[in-house]
C-alpha cells in the first residue's frame, strides 16, 4: 500500500507541474513543462547523490579515518544484503542524518559530527540502519525527484506573473492565487510522501541492526537536538529537508498536513510495540549484533567518531 500511494504521489506532483505550465502558457506551456520535467528527472538520476553530499558540505571517509563509524556501516550493509554505501560526515553540531543516490549500487550515507559525539555506538548503529532501509526500499531516489519538483514548481509559479496575459487568461488573481498554491500543493504532496515512506524504514531499519530499541533511543536525542541547535547547511537548502532522519528545520514533532517527518513519539511507539512484539514471539535479534556482544571489540576507535 506504501508502495501505491507513492506512485500516486509521484503521478500528482508531475499532474501539477504541468497543469502550472499549461495555466501559464496553454498547451504549448503543458509541453515545454513536460520536457522540463524530463530533463529534471534525469539530471537527479545521474546527479542527486553529489547535489544533496555538495549542498551540506559533506566529506567522504573510510575504514583508516573513521574505522567505528565506517565499521558500522559496513556490517550494517552486510547484514541488509547491501553494496557497501559510500560514508560521509556533515560538519554540523546538529545530531542527524541522511541517505542519499539513485539505487543500491549508487548510494552514500551522511552522518553529522553531532550525532556521532551525541549517540552511543548502538544509537548509531539505530540511525544507519533507518538510512541504509530508505537505500534498500530505493526512497533515495523518490525523495530526491519530489524535492527537484517542488523546487522546479515554486520557481515556475513565481514566473506566473510574467506571463498573466497569456492565452489562458487567468487574470492577475489567478496568477497571485497559482503563484501562492501551486508551491503549497507541492510541499504537501512532497511532505506526505517523506512521511509515507519514515515509518516504513523505520521497521526494516530495525530488522537490519536487530534492535529496535536503539532507533527509538537515537530518535529521541536526534529530535531534541534539532530543537535547540540549527543547521545552517539544512536551512539555506530547505528543500532537502525531508531527506533527513529528522526534520532538519525546526525540530516541531507535529504530525500534521505540513510536518515533513511523523511526529516523532509516534514513531518511538511504534518502535516500542515493534521490540515488544518480537519479545512475546521471542524473537532473537538478528542484526550483526545482539544485546549480549561488544560489537566494538572488532572496530577499532580513534575518537567519537573515528
Amino acid at each position: 500500500m506504501n508502495y501505491f500511494k507513492t506512485t500516486i504521489l509521484l503521478a500528482a506532483m508531475t499532474g501539477l507541474f504541468l497543469a502550472v505550465g499549461y495555466l501559464m502558457a496553454g498547451e504549448a506551456g503543458m509541453a515545454i513543462a513536460f520536457v522540463v520535467a524530463i530533463a529534471m528527472n534525469v539530471y537527479s538520476f545521474w546527479n542527486s547523490d553529489k547535489m544533496v553530499l555538495r549542498m551540506h558540505g559533506a566529506q567522504e571517509v573510510d575504514a583508516q579515518t573513521a574505522p567505528e563509524y565506517y565499521g558500522i556501516v559496513r556490517q550494517l550493509a552486510q547484514n541488509a544484503s547491501l553494496p557497501m554505501p559510500r560514508v560521509y560526515i556533515m560538519d554540523t553540531p546538529q545530531p542527524n542524518a541522511f541517505a542519499t543516490g539513485r539505487n543500491p549500487e549508487n548510494s552514500a550515507v551522511a552522518a553529522s559530527t553531532g550525532l556521532l559525539e551525541t549517540l552511543s555506538p548502538e544509537e548509531v548503529a539505530g540511525v544507519m540502519a533507518h538510512e541504509l532501509a530508505h537505500i534498500k526500499n530505493r526512497d533515495t531516489l523518490i525523495m530526491t525527484i519530489t524535492a527537484t519538483f517542488a523546487g522546479a514548481i515554486s520557481m515556475i509559479a513565481n514566473f506566473a506573473l510574467f506571463f498573466r496575459s497569456g492565452r489562458n487568461g487567468i487574470g492577475i488573481i489567478g496568477t497571485i492565487a497559482l503563484m501562492i498554491l501551486a508551491p503549497l500543493a507541492a510541499s504537501v504532496v512532497q511532505m506526505t510522501i517523506s512521511r509515507t515512506r519514515e515509518y516504513a524504514a523505520d521497521r526494516l531499519g530495525a530488522e537490519i541492526c536487530g534492535q529496535p530499541m536503539w532507533l527509538a533511543s537515537a530518535l529521541a536525542k536526534i529530535s531534541g537536538g534539532g530543537r535547540q541547535i540549527e543547521n545552517v547547511a539544512a536551512e539555506r537548502n530547505p528543500a532537502t529537508a525531508h531527506m533527513f532522519i529528522v526534520n532538519p528545520l525546526s525540530g516541531k514533532n507535529m504530525d500534521n498536513l505540513f510536518s515533513t517527518h511523523p511526529n516523532t513519539e509516534n514513531r518511538i511507539t511504534a518502535l516500542q510495540e515493534l521490540a515488544r512484539q518480537w519479545q512475546m514471539e521471542d524473537t532473537p535479534p538478528d542484526g550483526p549484533w545482539s544485546q549480549q556482544s561488544d560489537y566494538s571489540r572488532d572496530v577499532p576507535k580513534r575518537g567519537p567518531w573515528g
